[in-house]
């Protein structure tokens, strides 16, 4: 005997919820980039050097050395990193630094450690 298992059949109950919910979400795109977004956050390494850059912008040997991971490890995060709009770099000489995008970077990573660490 075969189980029937409850399903949502594409009825729409509430319509004009659904409705006003559609016309607020934002693009695809735009949820495609925020996805993207909190992706970076999934990884400890890159976490780790986001807080590293929120304390002073630093090059890619001595983001190396407080990870405890490869140079080139460490310029694939940044590049990374970089796509999603969360670092940015400036040269020196033959130094590229690199340094948190923005203010609302470090507002993100401060807010989320207040609410997820239990210490």
């Amino acid at each position: 005997m075969e189980k029937k298992l409850d399903m949502c059949e594409n009825t729409i109950i509430h319509e004009e919820v659904v409705e006003t919910v559609k016309k607020q979400l934002p693009s695809d795109k735009k949820i495609e980039n925020l996805a993207l977004f909190y992706k970076m956050f999934s990884d400890p390494t890159k976490v780790k050097m986001l807080w590293a850059l929120d304390i002073n912008e630093m090059c890619v040997c001595d983001l190396a050395v407080i990870t405890k991971v490869t140079k080139s490890a460490i310029s694939h995060q940044l590049s990374s990193l970089k796509e999603a709009n969360l670092v940015k770099s400036r040269r020196e000489g033959k130094i590229v630094y690199y340094s948190l995008a923005d203010s609302c970077v470090k507002e993100i990573l401060e807010k989320a450690v207040i609410h997820t660490i239990n210490e």
